[in-house]
């Protein structure tokens, strides 16, 4: 197999990888919940002669080549959307309120454009390649439980694809990410404080938690202004703010939501203690309470140097100089280029910390062709043109990457 053969034969994909894009784009589900999409994958992965098993809630694995002398080497798709109402106009819209506004609609189609490929070749694999679907990816649990239910326990070395719209780059472009953190670490938090409720027009009589929680957004902001140096990058974004119900009485409780983005753990812990002697300390001046409740999060992604190395070499093989790079490539093009900067986090990372791994983002939507708005925005759409290149992304670099190992291992050009 070569890689122009390769990408040939997922080119006479398209169709199927349109047909099953839309599909699922109509049929979204969040979180663990994925009762359509995971009944879909499961056919689809059946009829190509795959034996998918479940793992953990909601996740599924499958397994093509499986030559036990081999290694083991993962790619990763995840399923699920948000609860976000489409406001896009195209004609497969959903209609559940709930949407695939991060485009992983599109990466379970491209796993599974991967999966037929890598069937059509399954005799020349020089190992296996495990693929992972993944749900609950938006809410950092999905991949989490994956793991515990045992998915890492064979393998070597993983891989993610995640499409990115609205990127000044030519649709199916592939950035491969710089060794070291590429996504950072998020936490979702929740500051209830709690007063005491009384009629508006006699606010002595109560302790207004409405007003202890507007000066802790406000004090919240002072982290990154005075408490953080200028190369500690950190994101506190407090998103909701919820009391009441009636316009003319103080409540008894109002509850702030939010969630904080870093990239260094000694940054995550100093500002997950500074929030919470903020909330409360200011809660007290105000005679309210407060506390801070930490849900779900995960860590930064880490991408393996030598890893990263050979997925650059494999992607140029496979799609020409002019549609890959390496971000480090991109950043120092004197400014007429530049890798994406994302400060979106990415529950690959708990793979990331067990095995290495390597994230790449391929462009799907630039803005000048329409595609102008980003992901997670109720508007948002993806270039269906990238389907094809990410479905011979996941296929060949994992192919030649246990290639690779079964000839002794790669040279890596790290510099």
């Amino acid at each position: 197999m070569t890689a122009e053969q390769l990408l040939e034969e997922a080119r006479q994909l398209k169709e199927t990888l349109v047909f099953n894009r839309r599909y699922l784009h109509s049929h979204p589900g969040t979180g663990f919940d994925l009762n359509d999409t995971v009944a879909f994958v499961k056919k689809e992965l059946a009829d190509m002669g795959y034996e998918p098993r479940e793992c953990g809630r909601s996740g599924i694995v499958a397994l093509a080549g499986g030559k036990k002398e081999g290694k083991v080497f993962l790619i990763r798709a995840d399923m699920d959307a948000l609860p976000i109402k489409e406001e896009a106009e195209v004609e497969f819209s959903s209609a559940n309120g709930c949407m695939h506004a991060c485009g992983h609609d599109m990466h379970t189609s491209m796993m599974l454009g991967a999966a037929k490929l890598l069937k059509m070749h399954e005799e020349e694999i020089e190992g296996t390649v495990k693929l992972m679907f993944q749900p609950a990816e938006e809410i950092f649990e999905g991949a989490r439980d994956m793991i515990e239910a045992g998915l890492l326990r064979d393998v070597d070395a993983a891989l993610m694809v995640h499409v990115m719209a609205a990127m000044p780059f030519e649709v199916g472009t592939a950035i491969v990410s710089a060794p070291g953190t590429s996504a950072p670490a998020a936490d979702y938090f929740e500051i209830r404080v709690e007063g005491t409720g009384c009629h508006g027009s006699m606010p002595n009589m109560g302790v207004d938690p409405l007003n202890a929680a507007a000066h802790i957004l406000i004090a919240l902001q002072e982290i990154n202004a005075r408490e953080l140096a200028m190369d500690d990058r950190a994101i506190l974004t407090v998103g909701t703010m919820n009391a009441g119900f009636a316009a003319n009485a103080i409540p008894n409780i109002a509850v702030m939501g939010g969630s904080v983005r870093t990239f260094d753990e000694e940054v995550r812990s100093f500002i997950k203690e500074r929030m919470t002697q903020i909330a409360e300390g200011i809660a007290k001046s105000f005679r309210a309470k407060a506390k801070v409740i930490w849900g779900s999060g995960c860590p930064a992604l880490v991408n393996d140097k030598n890893l990263c190395a050979c997925i650059k070499t494999y992607v140029k093989e496979l799609l020409s100089e002019g549609k890959a790079f390496s971000a480090e490539e991109l950043n120092g093009m004197g400014g007429k280029q530049k890798a994406s900067k994302s400060s979106g986090s990415e529950d690959f990372a708990y793979v990331s910390r067990e095995v290495p791994s390597v994230m790449i983002a391929l462009a799907a939507g630039q803005p000048e062709k329409g595609y102008c708005y980003p992901q997670h925005h109720p508007m948002v759409t993806f270039d269906e043109e990238a389907l094809v290149n990410g479905s011979a992304v996941y296929a060949y670099t994992a192919m030649r990457w246990l290639e690779a190992q079964k000839n002794g291992g790669e040279i890596y050009d790290t510099h």
